[in-house]
């Protein structure tokens, strides 16, 4: 739904980024060290849509938590930010190692947010199971 909603926005000419977050924060966390981090946050902040897909697959460390706040607050009031996760946002908060950190992003990622909360099969499933017919 998320790249649907990306797509649309493209066709509008509108700019959006997707990244899977694991991976956004391996390439923040790797612009620390090659003095790239400001320009990456700056390159996101443009961004009018931004899609973080895959996030709580694990639980962020202290630096990650950190890189995403950066990202977060850069971009609060300034564009849409689009959070998929397979986990309820009851649980979001406990995927942040640092309890002052998680209220801050969990401020700015909750509080003025549309959620869209699916059920049923994946479709990736249920696609799998049809080839398997």
């Amino acid at each position: 739904m998320a790249c649907a909603l990306g797509e649309q926005a493209c066709q509008q000419h509108v700019a959006v980024g997707y990244w899977r977050l694991p991976r956004l924060l391996d390439d923040l966390n790797t612009g620390h060290a090659d003095g790239s981090y400001r320009k990456q946050l700056l390159q996101l902040a443009k961004k009018t849509v931004l899609i973080l897909d895959d996030w709580g697959l694990e639980k962020l460390s202290p630096r990650q938590s950190a890189d995403l706040l950066d990202v977060v607050e850069d971009r609060y009031g300034r564009g849409s930010t689009i959070l998929i996760s397979q986990l309820p946002v009851t649980e979001w908060y406990k995927m942040v190692s640092n309890p002052t950190v998680a209220d801050a992003l969990m401020d700015r990622l909750v509080h003025n947010s549309h959620r869209l909360e699916l059920s049923g099969e994946s479709l990736r499933k249920v696609a799998q199971s049809d080839h398997g017919e």
